[in-house]
């Protein structure tokens, strides 16, 4: 039985029946306040396909002019990648568990080699740094990067990177098969939506050189290419610019600082008009264009002939509301992007220690998400069929049958300081002593590797003791003094 079939009864008779009224989510209704809002109804790739070109030319122009955005995108770089990269660790395991230090140091030697820029990319240009700062940038700049893998290259590794800009895989290249399958924006896929091919121009669209034979393609398999870009719906096959809601704001910003300054400088001009009653009596002196004009200097007033006077036109500008709207304008921009306003705007005013800690770690949380992106979606990649043709070339002498033992990657990446070191020195003692946290984990906070930290601190100490200096360590130097004891008996 339909439950909104049924009548109230009273009085042993049917009442009178009323319409049925609904209840709706307030959002969902129609009137004078919500007619203006638009519905998006469309599929992902149905939305993105007809905006794609207009908002990441947008986007890349906020990079070039606007002061904000450019900071944003540096932001990115530094706090994503930073100035030592997303750093490899190799644990390659022996049958009893332990690691095995020569393979280990084998691979990692190897890896730090093929990272130099004559070996990573194809041509020559790019360390493995480079193209980990390149792609992250365009990524929140463009929305995607594609980077090719290409595989058999012509160096002692067999194996080395190619660049290759958004624009190249063709938004507006869309088909549909028989079978299932589809290109949609360049991208070839499966009946499952799994990308099987990207189809990539041979020429840029936005050169200055002009071919008139058409557009031409090149077919590269997906295991050769790299697609980044934020997935934020399912079956979404191309990426927007992370600043696609505060760009508008920013761009309108722009305007307005702009018409400020004009302003500003008109009214620092201090201008004025001589009025007469008849309006040609004045009888100073003219420019080139016959405009009269009277000569102000500091200290100096001109006395003005009878009939004359002096109208003075002083505009106020910037106006005393000009920094809380920028402000304001800032802020929404800087939550669209996901960071701390003070940070953005580089305006400390204001910021204090729990509040600048407050807004640090969430905006430090953001940065580790896109920095497991990374990990997850392009060094992991790299390593593997690095790995494979690093092993087929000679370049590494290991055995392809250990493979499974070979891969086991670690990237670590940046970590950071806190604003106050003896503070979080302090917590990290009582950590490790109460059991919360290992040595390890603390270095990987900072984006070290424990390991490293332990040999560098043995070199250290070797050092100073062939020059005869005891380093004080407190409990530490007893620890090692007492194991090489032990190996002198």
């Amino acid at each position: 039985m339909d439950w909104r079939n049924l009548i109230p009864f009273a009085g042993g008779k049917s009442a009178s029946k009323a319409p049925v009224r609904y209840r709706h989510f307030d959002m969902a209704k129609m009137g004078r306040l919500t007619n203006d809002w638009k519905v998006v109804s469309q599929s992902p790739d149905a939305l993105i396909r007809p905006t794609l070109r207009t908002i990441r030319g947008r986007s890349r122009e906020l990079a070039v002019n606007n002061d904000y955005y450019k900071r944003f995108l540096r932001m990115v770089r530094r706090n994503v990648i930073g100035h030592q990269g997303i750093r490899l660790q190799v644990k390659p395991l022996q049958p009893d568990g332990k690691v095995d230090v020569g393979d280990k140091r084998t691979i990692e030697t190897a890896w730090k080699k093929w990272c130099k820029k004559k070996y990573c990319s194809v041509d020559g240009r790019n360390s493995w740094l480079d193209i980990q700062q390149i792609a992250v940038e365009t990524l929140a700049r463009d929305g995607e990067c594609l980077i090719r893998k290409v595989k058999g290259f012509n160096n002692p590794f067999g194996f080395a990177l190619q660049l290759i800009e958004a624009d190249m895989l063709d938004d507006q290249l869309n088909r549909k098969f028989s079978d299932g399958r589809e290109i949609s924006m360049g991208v070839e896929m499966d009946k499952w939506k799994k990308p099987v091919a990207y189809h990539i121009l041979t020429q840029h669209p936005g050169d200055d050189c002009y071919s008139f034979a058409g557009q031409k393609y090149q077919r590269i398999p997906a295991d050769e290419i790299i697609h980044l870009y934020g997935q934020e719906r399912p079956q979404q096959t191309r990426g927007i610019p992370w600043g696609h809601t505060a760009a508008t704001r920013l761009h309108m910003n722009s305007g307005y600082e702009e018409a400020e300054l004009v302003a500003a400088r008109v009214g620092a001009s201090k201008m004025g008009f001589i009025q007469t009653e008849s309006g040609d009596d004045y009888a100073g002196p003219e420019d080139e264009a016959g405009n009269m004009y009277m000569d102000a200097e500091p200290g100096i007033i001109e006395q003005l002939s009878e009939g004359q006077t002096f109208t003075s036109w002083d505009p106020a500008h910037p106006t005393s509301a000009f920094d809380q709207f920028e402000k304001r304008m800032l802020m929404g921009a800087a939550a669209g992007l996901d960071i701390s306003y003070h940070k953005m705007a580089n305006d400390l005013a204001g910021v204090n220690y729990s509040s600048g800690r407050l807004g640090e770690l969430d905006e430090r949380d953001a940065w580790k998400m896109v920095q497991t992106y990374m990990v997850e979606h392009l060094c992991e990649d790299v390593f593997e069929d690095w790995l494979t043709f690093a092993i087929m070339s000679g370049a590494l002498a290991l055995p392809m049958s250990k493979f499974d033992k070979f891969n086991t990657p670690i990237f670590r990446p940046r970590g950071w300081m806190w604003v106050d070191p003896q503070k979080e020195a302090t917590a990290n003692v009582i950590a490790v002593k109460s059991g919360q946290k290992t040595l390890s984990d603390i270095a990987a906070e900072q984006g070290r590797d424990f390991e490293e930290v332990v040999q560098q601190m043995a070199m250290d100490i070797e050092l100073a003791e062939q020059y005869g200096i005891t380093l004080n360590f407190d409990d530490l130097i007893i620890t090692v003094e007492a194991k090489s004891d032990e190996k002198e008996d």
